[in-house]
């Protein structure tokens, strides 16, 4: 039987931390614990299967709405993982690229992160897309005044502006768009996730919550992608 190709490119929206913690009578603060362990074992489960790029929505221009102490927990949370990934960066060859605006994000973490991409950036066995500070529509926003700027310089020329042209002002840039996007969590929504980026990707929504997202529930995932037929826009 003829292996299928792996999806070179998969985006997950980590959805479900809260209400993990909720049935179990936690602090939603634990929920996004066992939200990171489950971000691990499925970027490492990933790197097993040979998928290319791996993007996660970690935290979203909307999430600043919640609790104080809930969004620092999120942030020492990121920066922890950060600081591991570092130090285990020789051992694990990951690429980091973070999307959105990071100057919101307290000094230090952003110093970790560029850190990250720094450092990480020789490698290219897979590579981890954070979202961090992110929004869809901020991410489109920023970029056409990018260009607005290229206009005003001299640098651009707005009537030869093309889609793929544009997409060099993305966060993404020279990032292949995701094949397939797994939201977790029983939602039916996309919430600001790669709206550019999602145009004619597979979406697959699940009702397992994000912390107890399993390696078999990634394979369900992708099977459910192969099982489609992906027409982008033909017969």
């Amino acid at each position: 039987m003829e292996k299928l190709p792996m999806p070179r490119h998969i985006a997950i929206i980590m959805d479900g931390n809260g209400r993990w913690a909720k049935k179990r009578g936690l602090p939603r603060t634990a929920g996004h614990s066992a939200g990171a362990e489950a971000f691990r074992r499925t970027a490492n489960y990933c790197r097993t299967l040979g998928v290319e790029y791996l993007t996660v929505y970690a935290f979203s221009t909307e999430n600043w709405k919640r609790s104080e102490e809930e969004v620092s927990g999120i942030m020492k949370l990121l920066a922890k993982y950060l600081q591991e990934a570092l130090r285990d960066m020789e051992k694990n060859h990951v690429r980091f690229r973070f999307f959105g605006d990071l100057s919101r994000l307290s000094p230090e973490l952003r110093r970790l992160c560029l850190d990250a991409e720094a450092r990480s950036s020789e490698y290219h066995e897979v590579q981890v897309n954070f979202c961090l500070n992110y929004g869809g529509r901020d991410e489109i926003v920023r970029g056409i005044r990018a260009y607005a700027r290229d206009v005003q310089a001299g640098k651009a020329d707005p009537d030869a502006l093309t889609e793929e042209m544009f997409s060099h002002y993305l966060d993404s840039a020279g990032v292949p768009d995701p094949e397939l996007v797994i939201r977790p969590s029983g939602e039916l929504r996309t919430s600001n996730f790669l709206p550019w980026q999602t145009v004619y990707s597979e979406f697959v929504f699940m009702d397992v919550l994000w912390p107890d997202f399993s390696p078999a529930d990634l394979d369900a995932a992708i099977a459910q992608y192969h099982g489609r037929n992906r027409r982008f826009g033909g017969v």
